[in-house]
């Protein structure tokens, strides 16, 4: 209000040596400049304000959740809420968080709240990936494993170029024991996105749990090649490296005694 009363003020125009009323350009232009500049940084200042405070939120709940505060760990997600309202990530942490005390408490209504805060994280994401993985466990914890598949295969279709969608159908089918087609969504992750790490990543899992020891290597190579920074992966190169290495070796081992083995009637017997 005072900005508009000085603006008013400034632009009321005043006498030239004339004696005629005249209106001074810049006296007009140069305060609403001013106006519209100080309206524009304080709308982009509280905006910009309300994401710090959403953000610190955020991490300070993460890390309350991580530490088993979940109670404490809801109030500061319902203040990401309070402040930033579009916050997709606060309402995923604030659903996740209240899927978690439900499960504890054995509380229907709060899985119930819980699913709608995660159907509210999709409208503000439709991608959030650990919203449609949390809303998913969700359903399958309260038997609706049809509308969790459902869920997924939608965000599949939706997105045809998306790999992370049929990672995580993927892992929904492993999870439900079902590694063959969880193996087929994961071949068509990496070809639709062959530079993501996780799909690689998950492939060379599931291949290792199947026997399939070098194909295995291989993924979790080409994992590793896109994003360095695995720790587990590099270990369980290094491991499959090992373990092939060491079959090899038998191998040869077994094949070089039954070669050097007498003929039958020379006393020993053959293994087959």
């Amino acid at each position: 209000m005072a900005l508009l009363n000085l603006l008013r003020h400034q632009t009321s125009g005043s006498l030239n040596s004339f004696g005629c009323c005249w209106v001074n350009r810049a006296q007009i232009r140069d305060p609403f400049i001013i106006f519209v500049q100080l309206l524009t940084a304080t709308l982009i200042l509280t905006a910009t304000g309300c994401q710090w405070a959403a953000s610190g939120h955020n991490t300070t709940g993460t890390q309350l959740y991580e530490q088993g505060q979940y109670t404490a760990a809801l109030q500061r997600f319902q203040k990401v809420i309070a402040s930033d309202p579009q916050n997709a990530d606060g309402y995923y942490n604030l659903a996740a968080t209240t899927h978690r005390l439900g499960n504890q408490r054995q509380d229907q209504e709060m899985l119930t709240q819980a699913e709608s805060l995660y159907n509210q994280c999709l409208d503000h994401d439709p991608n959030h990936l650990e919203c449609h993985r949390g809303l998913a466990v969700l359903l399958v914890d309260t038997g609706r494993s049809d509308r969790a598949f459902a869920l997924m295969k939608n965000w599949a279709t939706q997105n045809p170029s998306n790999a992370e969608a049929r990672i995580e159908l993927a892992r929904l089918y492993e999870e439900s024991n079902d590694p063959q087609t969880a193996m087929k969504y994961l071949e068509d992750a990496v070809q639709k996105d062959a530079n993501n790490p996780r799909a690689w990543l998950a492939l060379a899992r599931l291949r290792q749990q199947s026997g399939d020891l070098p194909q295995a290597l291989q993924n979790y190579q080409q994992s590793l090649a896109i994003n360095p920074a695995q720790p587990m992966a590099a270990a369980e190169v290094a491991k499959l490296s090992h373990q092939i290495s060491g079959n090899a070796e038998a191998s040869m081992a077994a094949g070089q005694t039954q070669i050097a083995a007498p003929a039958y009637g020379g006393g020993f017997m053959n293994r087959y």
